[in-house]
């Protein structure tokens, strides 16, 4: 990433971006999308998103290396709409430091359904699948004990957020395998939280990925995705 200078004590503010941008294509070929208002509108979709507080979208820097890893992040059957990462890691990028990437988020959709309409039935299928391919959920077990007691790099359902016709979020949890399985290595985490919601026809996946060192992880992880998806339903005003 080419280094771009900046002077010193000078803040960049992803969101001043958003602004500059308002009105222009969101990619290349404007069905793809257009930022207004601060807003994503998606018009072959019908629909807007955003990022939460104190994240904001990547693709407008056209970095293929986060596109890759957004990309890696979703299912191969999904089309990824945005890619965000903490200001301060935007931050970071822009400037060419390298980014921490404790956090992030991204919001896709089913490719099969991008051309047509998701019925309720659909929905459900759709929302069937999350969850059985989660298994069941830790319920009041120790979350770190209960991933201690499964393979490191699967990821496990720790509890369910939400399940309403037109929502289901699942809170996930993995232990990463050891960098160097010949050492005494102190275990490490994730927390992601996966969402499925319905708007105005439209099948939306919001994922979001955290570190997970204290308890204060989960509360930031569920509160962040319960804000995130009631953000989303006024955007598209329900």
């Amino acid at each position: 990433v080419a280094k771009t200078p900046v002077g010193e004590g000078m803040a960049l503010d992803p969101r001043s971006y958003l602004t500059a941008l308002d009105g222009m294509p969101y990619t290349d070929d404007p069905t793809q999308g257009y930022v207004r208002g601060g807003s994503y509108v998606h018009p072959q979709l019908g629909i807007r998103f955003d990022a939460p507080r104190g994240f904001a979208d990547t693709t407008f820097t056209g970095s293929p290396r986060l596109q890759d890893a957004a990309e890696a992040l979703t299912s191969p059957s999904n089309r990824v709409l945005l890619f965000a990462l903490s200001d301060g890691d935007l931050r970071r990028f822009t400037v060419g430091d390298v980014p921490e990437l404790r956090r992030m988020m991204i919001v896709s959709t089913p490719k099969v359904y991008e051309r047509e309409g998701v019925t309720a039935n659909s929905f459900a299928r759709l929302s069937a699948g999350l969850l059985a391919e989660a298994g069941a959920p830790a319920g009041d077990a120790n979350y770190l004990a209960f991933l201690d007691n499964h393979p490191p790099g699967q990821s496990r359902a720790l509890a369910q957020i939400a399940k309403q016709p037109d929502v289901t979020s699942i809170l996930l949890g993995t232990r990463l395998p050891p960098k160097n399985p010949s050492r005494d290595e102190k275990p490490q985490y994730l927390l992601s939280t996966s969402s499925l919601l319905l708007v105005r026809g439209r099948a939306l996946h919001l994922a979001v990925h955290s570190g997970y060192d204290s308890p204060a992880d989960v509360e930031w992880i569920r509160g962040v995705t319960a804000r995130w998806i009631e953000e989303l339903k006024r955007l598209n005003g329900r």
